[in-house]
């Protein structure tokens, strides 16, 4: 019998693939617990529209992280921090501190997507890493001001 995987089977296949399994098999175990559903022409048909459709968001949000790494290469970002003198600052500069400087900036960014290479804690020019996703990576230059 041909069957559609709803989840990944350890030792058969991933979510989505097209098998072929004993007839026993699917119906006394893989079709009662939900692992998979009979490969009906309908079924097949509608899997492949969710791939395409997964495909086309996966495309645009691709694009999208394009365009925002680019945007982020070009981007100079000033946060303030409070110092004590001759540059020093007290703490760190922080990734929650990057990521909200970037929100009042117009750009939503997770903190855990910044990626601090050593502690910033004295005044200057520093250039830190954004993930974006799919690989797809952006330099930021911050520029850090005693406030």
């Amino acid at each position: 019998m041909k069957v559609i995987l709803l989840q990944d089977v350890k030792g058969k296949g991933k979510k989505g693939q097209l098998l072929e399994v004993s007839d026993g098999y699917a119906r006394n175990y893989m079709l009662p617990r939900k692992m998979a559903i009979e490969a009906t022409p309908d079924a097949i048909n509608t899997v492949k529209m969710n791939d395409k459709a997964t495909q086309e968001r996966i495309a645009k949000e691709k694009a999208a992280a394009m365009e925002l790494s680019k945007k982020l290469r070009d981007m100079t970002l000033t946060v303030t921090a409070k110092g004590g003198g001759q540059g020093r600052l007290f703490g760190a500069v922080t990734n929650q501190e990057i990521a909200n400087a970037l929100a009042s900036a117009g750009i939503t960014l997770d903190k855990r997507k910044i990626q601090v290479s050593e502690p910033i804690k004295t005044v200057g020019t520093y250039t830190v890493t954004c993930k974006l996703g799919y690989e797809i990576s952006a330099p930021l230059t911050v520029k850090i001001q005693e406030g």
